[in-house]
């Protein structure tokens, strides 16, 4: 038997229970630790991986835990923030009108200057953050802070004020650009 097939037995015989207690303290629930254990350790030993006892095995499980307990409330944020737009409102739009609100958003977007459309389009449908959009655009996080307030604003006067979400990741304080 090779020696990750006994890491992976040890950790399932003699560990599974304290990683399921540690899932629970992010989880606050267990049937979720449970199944946030189970893809941890399916991640984990998916790949070979030098693993040789299970004390480091332990390790790379608790770190895998962490990290799939954040991406999934990251997820889970932005989806929220979204949400909204697949909402079912009792009653499909014409295609007449589906039409004119994709017109109105071309409208809108060809409004903007390239830099700006690229700022609002990698951050309102990317869903990439500030830092993330500058260092996709090779710009500082001021610069795209900067576009994405004009953008914003060229926007909202286009298609209403509601159009956008709040972004207080990229506000700009007044006088703040000059």
């Amino acid at each position: 038997m090779p020696a990750w097939h006994r890491v992976l037995d040890e950790v399932l015989h003699d560990r599974r229970s304290a990683l399921v207690g540690y899932a629970a303290l992010f989880t606050l629930d267990r049937r979720d630790a449970e199944d946030l254990v189970h893809d941890a350790i399916v991640r984990t030993f998916a790949k070979p991986r030098a693993l040789t006892d299970v004390y480091t095995a332990e390790g790379y499980v608790r770190s895998v835990i962490r990290t799939m307990f954040i991406d999934s409330a990251r997820r889970t944020a932005s989806w929220r923030t979204k949400v909204h737009l697949l909402a079912d409102t009792g009653h499909a739009p014409s295609p007449e009108h589906a039409t004119a609100a994709a017109l109105d958003v071309r409208a809108a977007l060809a409004g903007l200057t390239p830099r700006e459309r690229a700022v609002a389009v990698l951050r309102y449908f990317d869903d990439l953050t500030v830092p993330e959009v500058a260092h996709e655009l090779g710009l500082s996080t001021g610069a795209v802070k900067r576009y994405l307030f004009d953008a914003t604003a060229k926007l909202r006067t286009a298609l209403g004020p509601d159009v956008l979400p709040h972004d207080p990741d990229a506000a700009v304080e007044s006088g703040s650009h000059l």
